[in-house]
């Protein structure tokens, strides 16, 4: 490709053509977000849920053609038993899990507002809507149509509440989690690749001031995969 088409630096460049699958895609979207540069991807891996198909030819006639979709990401700060603080961005979603055989005991609040008192379970997650077809939907959490203002909150194997299965919340809120009984039952935060252990409180919000851009093909979007998702 970079013989055919010839290669930029990213300061001279219009476009990042990502070739790979959709764990490259993530891996390119945090490391060049501060370029504010759209990014083009096709897919060469396995999973290409945010990729266009792979053809070598057209491609500037691709690009000219692709339309542009803003994802806002996850903001994850959490905090440490040893008192150290962590800030991470996530494209797809910030999952909180037990590091040990014990269940994790987790205190849920919304905008200060004590929602779920205690979870038992083997972790909890709040999912983007690009990222609600990922690991949210594996965690039998709901699939969020591209543009919509909201995030899922979803239980990962939750014990108590019984019945509790998560919530759709507005984008516009910050979710809260309390680790209780930490030293006894730790738990790790994740955002996205970004993993700290034995955390003690996590925050997570959507961090308004980045808008990460992903073209894509007019007959292979985004909105479209995400609606055709639910009726596999």
């Amino acid at each position: 490709m970079t013989g055919h088409y010839g290669q930029s630096e990213l300061t001279d460049a219009d476009v990042i053509v990502a070739l790979g699958g959709d764990g490259f895609m993530l891996r390119t979207l945090h490391r060049l977000q501060s370029t504010n540069l759209p990014i083009y991807g096709m897919k060469l891996g396995n999973v290409g849920f945010l990729m266009n198909r792979f053809h070598a030819e057209n491609l500037l006639d691709r690009l000219a053609r692709a339309n542009t979709v803003e994802l806002v990401p996850l903001c994850m700060v959490a905090k440490t038993e040893g008192g150290g603080e962590t800030r991470a961005l996530a494209i797809n979603e910030v999952s909180l899990l037990r590091q040990m055989n014990q269940a994790a005991h987790i205190r849920i609040l919304v905008n200060d507002t004590v929602k779920v008192k205690e979870l038992v379970c083997d972790g909890v997650l709040v999912s983007t809507t690009a990222g609600s077809t990922a690991y949210n939907l594996s965690a039998h959490g709901p699939i969020l149509p591209l543009g919509t203002q909201a995030l899922a909150l979803t239980p990962i194997s939750p014990f108590r509440p019984r019945r509790w299965r998560g919530a759709v919340l507005p984008s516009s809120v910050r979710i809260h989690f309390e680790i209780l009984d930490s030293y006894k039952r730790p738990v790790s935060a994740t955002a996205d690749a970004q993993e700290v252990r034995s955390v003690v409180s996590v925050d997570v919000f959507e961090e308004k001031t980045i808008r990460l851009k992903l073209m894509f093909d007019p007959d292979h979007s985004l909105e479209d995969r995400i609606l055709d998702e639910q009726f596999l």
